[in-house]
């Protein structure tokens, strides 16, 4: 049947498919006629993206008004903005990725996308044609940052060009995928007056915080998946003076530093040989030559917990990094088991001993179930009583003040009124903390005392 009559078809109605497979087909050949058209033009680092952006859309005008079929206005419009999209952007995804409120795109498959705004999934119309248009989508974001996914590397880290983090998951390990999963970074990266106002944390807690990170303490950002470490540790780290040189190590570059002296460096994974991987713990005993005065790990996975720890107790304060737990306490029972993965058979008691010493402050976040990202906890590190690390609560949450009618958290973080016996050592660095930091409002729900 030919293209025309299957066409109409469709639009009388007596075609019974779901989508329309004509104008799918019909996006498919254009998409190829313009790639075989403009060939090396779309790679011309030359042209600007107003220029490139120019040249495809008169390609693909005149390819449209070759194309015979009786389409109408509304199908020619999506028709090419769906060709423009995949040549020039990701698909159909792309409007969600330009979207503000949106600040996670999931793809679980061709027919089944998902986007997060406010903290909260939905569902949207969007889909891909098949599978293979997926995997085109996920070709050109991995192949941007020189990554590459395939049978034998069915799995990949990638970012875009805005830093935004990317990861793809295909067949044989994707059933029904592929899998594509993308946390959106703001293009204006957020600063602390922008937490504040979220409600991420209270202006109180924002001094106490560039006073410890301008003090030069080592800092650990905790929290579970999505709760906003990445973002809090980027915050933090803007309160680093311009004047020292910092070194930022990542799986993937995700961080946005303003500062000037700035040296970012990514891991590299394995070549088709399975040889030249370059690691977070390679990168970590590199930076060490180079001359930092503050490292930034952006996550702390495995075995370079233990790196990190000897950076910090070497005389490289203010490093700063980020580490999946779920409370304080549980962040310290994680940078335990990850020092073990460094593959040495160190005694318990010493590696405690080595994170009493290195830690000084752990920063959690939680994502509620309003959908909203808090910081929940900013805890000192005070020591080793016995074989135990203690902890003492600086600032809390308070749960106790209940939920409005729209359900969201009506509590704020607040002081405990307990003064961090580090205050002695940021006064060496001419850092006064203000009494008034720790006065406490008072908690709705007393809390009891922290668990040692």
């Amino acid at each position: 049947m030919s293209l025309y009559k299957r066409l109409h078809e469709v639009q009388t109605g007596s075609g019974s498919a779901h989508r329309d497979p004509v104008l799918d087909e019909l996006r498919q050949q254009i998409h190829g006629h313009l790639i075989h058209e403009l060939g090396p033009v779309l790679f011309d680092k030359r042209l600007t993206e107003d220029e490139l952006r120019r040249r495809v859309q008169e390609a693909l005008h005149d390819a449209m008004a070759r194309e015979r079929a009786p389409l109408s206005a509304a199908d020619k419009a999506q028709l090419v903005q769906d060709v423009s999209d995949d040549i020039l952007g990701y698909g159909p995804i792309d409007r969600y990725l330009k979207d503000p409120d949106v600040t996670e795109v999931m793809v679980n498959g061709p027919s089944l996308i998902y986007v997060e705004r406010a903290g909260k999934l939905e569902a949207v119309d969007a889909t891909f044609i098949d599978e293979t248009h997926v995997r085109r989508i996920i070709d050109k974001i991995v192949g941007q940052v020189g990554r590459r996914i395939d049978e034998s590397t069915p799995m990949v880290d990638a970012r875009l060009p805005d830093g935004s983090r990317v990861n793809a998951v295909i067949h044989p390990l994707a059933i029904g995928g592929p899998f594509l999963t993308i946390r959106k970074f703001s293009t204006e990266p957020l600063q602390i007056e922008d937490l504040i106002e979220f409600g991420t944390l209270s202006r109180q807690t924002a001094q106490f915080l560039e006073a410890c990170v301008s003090g030069r303490l080592n800092i650990v950002v905790s929290g579970g998946t999505g709760t906003g470490k990445t973002t809090t540790l980027n915050v933090l780290s803007g309160f680093i003076p311009d004047d020292e040189r910092i070194v930022t190590i990542e799986d993937a570059k995700e961080m946005q530093l303003h500062q000037q002296h700035v040296l970012s460096m990514e891991t590299r994974p394995p070549n088709i040989e399975g040889k030249g991987q370059i690691t977070i713990r390679d990168l970590m005993r590199n930076s060490l030559r180079m001359r930092p005065d503050r490292i930034v790990v952006g996550e702390c996975r495995a075995g370079e917990a233990l790196d990190m720890l000897q950076a910090m107790n070497t005389g490289h304060d203010g490093s700063l990094t980020t580490i999946h737990s779920n409370s304080p306490r549980d962040t310290l029972a994680r940078v335990e088991t990850m020092t073990l993965m460094a593959g040495y058979d160190l005694p318990v008691r010493a590696i405690r001993e080595q994170m009493a010493s290195a830690l000084d402050l752990i920063v959690h976040l939680t994502r509620l179930r309003d959908g909203t990202r808090r910081i929940t906890h900013v805890t000192e590190v005070q020591g080793m009583e016995g074989d135990v690390i203690t902890l003492q609560d600086i600032f809390l949450f308070d749960f106790g003040m209940g939920v409005d009618d729209h359900g969201r958290y009506k509590g704020e973080l607040k002081a405990t009124g307990i003064r961090p016996r580090f205050s002695e050592k940021l006064a060496d660095y001419g850092i006064k903390l203000k009494p008034e930091l720790f006065e406490s409002a008072g908690f709705a729900r007393r809390r009891a005392a922290p668990a040692r």
